[in-house]
């Protein structure tokens, strides 16, 4: 299915803007956020390590742990 996006236009039909389903514009918002992120060599690192990482602590298990 093709998100419905809908562009907008003024008076003399020139496009000024659009209008995105959420959800495509929150995933937007994340690819943003990330090229932001990976422009910094020291945050890049340090999400690619977590990239890699595997293991960690399920929710149930950190709840536990604080008691929640």
């Amino acid at each position: 299915m093709t998100p419905q996006i809908q562009y907008v236009s003024d008076e003399e039909g020139q496009t000024v803007g659009v209008i995105v389903p959420i959800d495509v514009w929150r995933e937007i918002e994340s690819e943003l956020e990330t090229a932001y992120l990976l422009k910094s060599p020291v945050m890049k690192k340090r999400l690619l390590a977590a990239k890699e990482r595997t293991g960690g602590t399920t929710l149930e298990e950190a709840r536990a742990r604080l008691g929640i």
